[in-house]
Order: structure tokens, then sequence, then C-alpha cells
């Protein structure tokens, strides 16, 4: 088996003992991703549409950091703190795949790391 780490270039460290991406032989697994800006470090917490747009973005920066696209996503996991907000973070969360979304889960949860509104992992193939 071989595995790598990958991290957004730039970003602060990961604020636990994890690797923020993993590469094991074609499959990165993405851990969980909150709004932060990886240049300033500010968690985004104007709206959601805000917020899942930088997550999305950090995820983009680690799977092109290995050698992948939104194409070679085939799961992906949500965590919101405010249900609520679910079709507002959905139009979003569309915008960043073409025709064959990956399969997910989405679940509303009492609290996310840094209060964040947010959470997105995901898994991708090549």
């Amino acid at each position: 088996m071989t595995k790598k780490s990958f991290s957004i270039p730039g970003a602060p460290p990961p604020i636990g003992p994890y690797s923020p991406a993993i590469l094991v032989n074609n499959t990165l697994y993405i851990s969980g991703q909150v709004p932060i800006n990886p240049v300033s470090g500010e968690l985004i917490t104007e709206n959601i549409e805000a917020a899942t747009h930088q997550v999305m973005q950090n995820i983009q920066s680690l799977l092109a950091e290995a050698g992948f696209t939104f194409e070679n996503v085939v799961k992906c996991t949500i965590f919101m703190f405010e249900f609520n907000d679910f079709q507002k973070m959905n139009a979003v969360y569309a915008t960043y795949f073409d025709a064959m979304p990956p399969a997910r889960e989405t679940v509303e949860i009492a609290r996310l790391p840094l209060d964040a509104m947010i959470e997105i992992s995901c898994v991708a193939v090549k």
C-alpha cells in the first residue's frame, strides 16, 4: 500500500492530529473541511452560501494538489449546523459538479469544529 498526505498550499496546519487529505493507491480521502479561508485563516460566517463556496474551494485545492478534480469525487458527507439552510447550501454545492454528482448524505448536527456552519468531507477515485 502506498500512502501520501496532502494539504492546501499556504494554509495553516490542521487543528487536530489528522491530515487534510490522504491518498492511498488511487483513492483520495479528504477530511472534513470547514469554511476557513486558507490565506487569511478566517472562518467564513456571513452566510451559508459563502461558507459552502469556501468549503468547496478548499476541497478543490486538495483535489488539485493530489492531481484530482471534482469529476473524480464519488462520495461526500455534509454536516450542517442549521438544516433550514439546506436549499441554499445545495444550490451552491451543485455548481461544483457536472452531469453525475457523487453519492452523499447530509446531516444536521448540534455543533461543528470552530462553531462552523458547515463541514464537508469526500472520497475521490482515479
